[in-house]
């Protein structure tokens, strides 16, 4: 009988502390930064299940399974990258689509506290299925894409100046059957002064009731961005590559580089609602463009990577890499984090990404801020100076710990 007792009085204080514990994880003590909810305060937040359970000024530690001291950090939404280039294979000659030039996306993703990755433009209806399969099925970083309006995707060369490739019914039709994967349409790299593929972008969709995102190529003389912007896009339609000036005058910019003003039509674009997105990349990012813009608080709509291997070990580096940039330039953090979680979350039209609302999706990014002299330069060798850089802590992807950098959970599982 004694052992019976003695049995439950063991067993009643674990029972207790097993129903007391409500949360999964509880990050304690961190700036929390939710632009959608415009919160901007030293705030706990609990995760149960994968889904947002509280938000507070304080929660108690022994509630939670699991806590996460984020005591001097930052804590976002998972940081939302809408320009990356991760439909990665081996087969020879082709680019961005299935080839060599893009990446795995798990790699390069969550230890930067990037939790949605869309790859601009890889994949067209003909190559989508095979996207699918071998990266959007078997990737922990949620995946998604904007079909590229050339059939066969960013093949390179040849294959994307085929106007003839350039089909806006496939196109739609093939988002449509994919609505939970394609967010749009893209185009990119065509040379010449046909709006025939842009036109064609738009076309598929209206049909699909998606954004269309542009990398407007070159021609010599350029096509006018006025024109592009005021009467072939539409409002939330996406300008990528904003702050690039490429050589020979094959592309205008939104700054003019003489008066290092911010060129009056495109003030109009935005107010149109022309999406403006950084889209960094190996060569699409220029300080002659962006210094000036952010003076004029011409801040970008979103900003985004364009990774790829031709970027990644370039001026780029990656998303924190250029929010830290930004940031040198003079823009405020809390803009910068917006531009990076629930703008994007809108512009791709996944509302149920990009915050930390209680019962929302569990993606977090907690970042620090290390202090020092960090040296920012672009592709010109033009280079900035600051104090301060972001780095990630720790990446939540649904509520599962996907990457910590100093072990701040606790107790540690094995990984």
């Amino acid at each position: 009988m004694k052992t019976i007792y003695l049995i439950l009085f063991l067993a009643f204080p674990l029972s207790f502390i097993a129903s007391a514990q409500q949360y999964t994880l509880l990050i304690k003590g961190g700036r929390l930064i939710d632009p959608k909810n415009n919160i901007d305060a030293l705030m706990d937040v609990a995760i149960t299940d994968g889904k947002v359970t509280a938000v507070a000024k304080s929660i108690d530690a022994k509630l939670a399974r699991q806590v996460v001291d984020a005591k001097g950090m930052y804590v976002t939404p998972g940081l939302i990258d809408i320009h990356g280039h991760v439909f990665y294979g081996t087969e020879p000659n082709h680019y961005l689509s299935n080839g060599l030039t893009a990446v795995s996306p798990d790699g390069f993703t969550f230890r930067v506290g990037v939790t949605t990755i869309v790859d601009a433009g890889g994949a067209g209806w003909k190559s989508f299925d095979t996207f699918k399969q071998n990266i959007i099925l078997t990737s922990k970083t949620r995946v998604l894409s904007f079909l590229n309006i050339v059939g066969e995707g960013m093949r390179g060369g040849k294959y994307e100046q085929d106007t003839t490739d350039m089909d806006p019914k496939q196109a739609a039709k093939a988002a449509l059957d994919n609505k939970n994967d394609v967010v749009g349409f893209k185009v990119a790299h065509f040379q010449g002064p046909s709006w025939a593929p842009v036109d064609q972008a738009v076309a598929a969709g209206k049909l699909a009731n998606m954004p269309v995102i542009i990398d407007f190529g070159g021609s010599t003389p350029p096509l006018p961005l006025e024109d592009l912007f005021l009467k072939h896009l539409r409002a939330g339609d996406i300008y990528t590559h904003a702050y690039t000036l490429l050589p020979g005058n094959v592309r205008e910019t939104i700054v003019d580089e003489a008066t290092k003003t911010v060129k009056p039509f495109v003030w109009e674009a935005r107010k149109k609602g022309i999406v403006f997105d950084v889209g960094y990349g190996g060569a699409s990012f220029n300080y002659s463009q962006a210094i000036p813009a952010i003076k004029a608080k011409f801040y970008p709509t979103t900003i985004s990577t364009d990774l790829h291997t031709g970027s990644m070990n370039g001026s780029m580096k990656d998303m924190l890499s250029i929010m830290s940039k930004f940031v040198a330039m003079g823009e405020d953090i809390p803009s910068v984090i917006k531009a990076s979680t629930w703008t994007p979350a809108q512009v791709i039209k996944r509302e149920n990404l990009g915050h930390l609302s209680v019962g929302a999706i569990a993606d977090v990014a907690i970042l620090s801020m290390r202090q020092g002299n960090f040296g920012f330069y672009d592709k010109t060798g033009y280079k900035m100076m600051g104090k301060q850089k972001f780095e990630c802590e720790m990446t939540i992807k649904g509520g599962k710990i996907v990457y910590d950098l100093n072990g701040i959970v606790s107790p540690m599982t094995s990984n």
